[in-house]
């Protein structure tokens, strides 16, 4: 079989040329898909490479790689170069001449607001979500120890109620009121309301802002935000999750991104799984950000306990249902590929404009 790389050195010569040839932002940025994008010929040929043995498909991976990087070193240097171009001319016509004094309409440069990258991606997964027919609901950050731990199986002795994990707030009896750990309560409250109002089922996710003890590094912050999925009906299997997580990740990620499920332990869900996503930053061949594994743990899922349904009043032999989490700060490093979570918090306007 001929090596699907034989045509890499033409494809990345045609790429700089395109690259070269833009004459302004706009048009570099109409061929961006096409360069570096999902519908690069880079991304085709990341599809081949399964039909090499396995030491040309690592040698073949590599070569792939630093073509890929060196295209996308050139997009974003020209990028620059377009961008500082158009911004000089811009502020040259705004310059207003009155005989000998001038004047500028703009004396400092000026750049509008705009949503975070942590934003941007809780919105894309909304709608991917709500394309998918859920529904989307939030709950408060401060939550009482019955919310956050007892309502969903956690018992007082459990780990996850200790000082080393939680931020308990000096409200009330000792241990009771707390930032919540995850926004698994919003889950307790719609089954609760749903009991109360008849509205069973439950098709529903919630984004939201967690917090835990956690010492930051390059896949942990302390402040940390979570999206949930709760599916409450009748007949619901774990078949029906594992459905969802691969939709959801195909939706989002991209076709060349796979899911797996390994057995786990949650004490709301039972049986339980996490589930994990390829690596976007090495594309599955181990970086520092996987641990060199090539495998992202985006989250957990599972079906609901009965015992979680027993405490909002679901009867538990009629209803079945099962509920997924994960974190919107981890699905913003995978998708945009960022090496270290902790950029998100360190305000570096270098960084942020990158997501305007």
């Amino acid at each position: 079989m001929s090596n699907p790389l034989e045509q890499l050195p033409d494809l990345v010569a045609t790429a700089l040329t395109t690259i070269s040839s833009s004459v302004s932002a706009e048009e570099l940025r109409g061929h961006e898909p096409f360069l570096v994008g999902k519908r690069s010929p880079f991304t085709n040929l990341q599809k081949t490479l399964g039909s090499l043995e396995p030491e040309e498909r690592k040698a073949a991976g590599a070569r792939l790689q630093e073509a890929r990087r060196e295209v996308e070193a050139a997009f974003e240097a020209r990028a620059d170069v377009l961008s500082a171009a158009e911004r000089a001319e811009l502020y040259e016509t705004d310059r207003l001449v009155l005989g000998d004094v001038v004047a500028s309409k703009i004396s400092l440069p000026l750049s509008a607001g705009h949503p975070g990258v942590v934003a941007l991606t809780q919105q894309s997964l909304e709608d991917v979500f709500v394309g998918m027919g859920f529904s989307v609901a939030e709950g408060p950050e401060i939550e009482t120890d019955w919310y956050n731990f007892e309502a969903l199986n956690i018992p007082p002795a459990h780990p996850a109620r200790g000082m080393w994990d939680t931020f308990y707030l000096d409200l009330g009896e000792p241990e009771t009121v707390l930032l919540r750990t995850h926004t698994s309560p919003t889950q307790i409250h719609l089954m609760e309301a749903a009991v109360t109002t008849g509205t069973l089922p439950i098709h529903a996710v919630m984004p939201g802002r967690c917090f835990r003890r956690d010492t930051p590094d390059a896949r942990h912050l302390a402040a940390f935000h979570q999206i949930e999925g709760l599916v409450v009906d009748k007949g619901i299997t774990f078949a029906d999750l594992a459905g969802v997580i691969e939709t959801f990740t195909k939706a989002y990620f991209g076709p060349d991104i796979a899911s797996r499920l390994r057995p786990a332990y949650f004490p709301f869900t039972e049986p339980s799984a996490e589930f994990e996503i390829t690596c976007t930053i090495c594309r599955g061949e181990g970086c520092r950000t996987c641990s060199h594994t090539g495998w992202i743990e985006l989250g957990g899922c599972g079906m609901v306990d009965p015992a979680v349904f027993r405490a909002v009043g679901i009867d538990p032999d009629e209803y079945s249902g099962f509920a997924f989490g994960f974190g919107i700060d981890r699905c913003a490093q995978m998708r945009h590929q960022i090496a270290d979570m902790r950029a998100l918090t360190d305000n570096d306007v270098r960084f942020l404009r990158q997501f305007s």
